[in-house]
């Protein structure tokens, strides 16, 4: 459920309707929901009551980092999955506790492994021996010991797109499940290295429809820990990463985060750890849309082209991965139309959706892209020098603008002609 509906012939959020943001702070313009983000959050959260010990809850920071979206998280009770430096500022900033940060990532640079031990965070996710023996060793030159887990890599295939999809066996994250017990043993053995290697994590893939290669990981990850509390290692975390789907078109079912709940709890029964886990897009996907204005609608060889002014630089997922989004007029008239919803880039790939049945729209109309909230402002650029989209949040009868809108030519002020192009 989103807090996104029509009232009175207009699509609202909450209480606000589009148009006025809209004729406010113009266009294209994410907008999100704060009602539709925290009912998310409590609902998985609520999931996984039934489990043996109280779970620890990191959102996915790269999903949705708005530091608005952030501290509305914190005060939900989830701490933060940074992938970067600068997602871990993100967190620090918004005022999430540094101990319910995880450091996740497979290029953890060194400068981003001392910013970790520095602002002491709960745990690092690390993805290979020369990873853990070299936070291992800062560690140890600092005389502090470095929470850690391992990610294994259990060679399972999420059943999702081939580029969110992380946990087979050519892909790039994680150790081989086979080599993890000696990866423990090289790193608990090694001298000069301060770690606490704590646990184990996995994370198969993003956007997951069916809960069965989840089950496998998870019993692949059960076999394993016993493995390593038979070689003498303490385990007392599992991180389970990620990955529960949502639905993007009307109609579409995915695993509820009850059902997520119920198999967790089944397959880790007995485990005597604390599981963690770091959703992303199940919290904020459908908390977000991006709101955008029909530039003109050009006639076609089969269907008419509306062209709208939001791009692939605002939203990438259509390009990237010929994702789906449901894409609605704000004022919907009844009637209905076939057409290529398009943007203005100088690029075939800037289309959201090809030969598709819409509400009818002409020239000057808004429209809504749905389930933005999740991968959507955070992959943004700036192609085609058109600057970045605003974001907004809703919070009941009231909005008010989390991320300005960043000009083209606030872009060119950051850039430089060298002098010896002057003369």
């Amino acid at each position: 459920m989103d807090h996104f509906q029509i009232r009175n012939g207009e699509l609202y959020a909450e209480n606000v309707p589009l148009s006025r943001i809209a004729d406010k702070v113009g266009t294209p313009v994410y907008v999100y929901s704060r009602a539709t983000f925290e009912r998310h959050a409590r609902v998985f959260k609520e999931a996984l009551s039934g489990l043996e010990k109280p779970p620890h809850l990191a959102f996915a920071v790269k999903s949705n980092p708005n530091l608005a979206v952030l501290k509305l998280l914190s005060r939900e009770g989830y701490g933060a999955d940074v992938v970067s430096g600068g997602e871990l500022a993100r967190a620090l900033q918004a005022g999430m506790p540094a101990r319910d940060i995880v450091f996740s990532g497979v290029g953890k640079t060194r400068e981003e492994l001392q910013a970790g031990l520095e602002a002491k965070i709960g745990q690092f996710n690390i993805e290979s021996a020369e990873e853990g023996l070299e936070l291992g060793r800062i560690a140890q030159s600092w005389d502090v010991v470095a929470p850690c887990a391992l990610r294994v890599n259990p060679d399972v295939d999420a059943g999702t797109h081939d580029k969110i999809s992380t946990g087979k066996a050519d892909n790039k994250f994680g150790v081989p499940i086979n080599r993890a017990g000696e990866i423990f043993d090289t790193l608990t053995k090694a001298p000069d290295c301060a770690l606490n290697l704590r646990g184990i994590a996995v994370h198969i893939g993003s956007q997951l429809s069916d809960l069965s290669p989840l089950e496998r990981a998870f019993e692949k990850l059960g076999s394993l820990l016993r493995d390593l509390r038979a070689a003498g290692h303490t385990i007392t975390h599992v991180d389970l990463g990620g990955g529960l789907g949502v639905p993007y078109r009307k109609g579409e079912v995915t695993p509820s985060p009850a059902e997520y709940g119920e198999m967790v709890a089944r397959i880790t029964k007995g485990w005597d750890v604390t599981l963690m886990f770091e959703p992303g897009r199940v919290i904020a996907g459908n908390a977000g849309v991006l709101l955008t204005r029909v530039i003109r609608v050009k006639k076609g060889l089969n269907h008419p082209f509306v062209i709208v002014d939001a791009a692939m630089n605002d939203l990438a997922r259509p390009a990237l991965y010929g994702a789906w989004h449901d894409f609605d007029a704000v004022r919907p008239s009844g009637e209905r139309m076939m057409a290529n919803i398009v943007g203005p880039i100088c690029e075939t790939g800037d289309t959201f959706a090809m030969d598709r049945e819409i509400d009818a729209l002409a020239s000057g109309d808004l429209a809504v892209f749905r389930t933005a909230g999740a991968y959507g402002a955070t992959m943004a650029s700036s192609y085609n020098s058109r600057g970045f989209v605003a974001e907004v949040m809703v919070d009941g009868s009231d909005y008010a603008v989390v991320a300005d809108r960043i000009l083209p030519g606030a872009i060119a002020d950051a850039e430089r002609v060298p002098d010896f192009l002057l003369s």
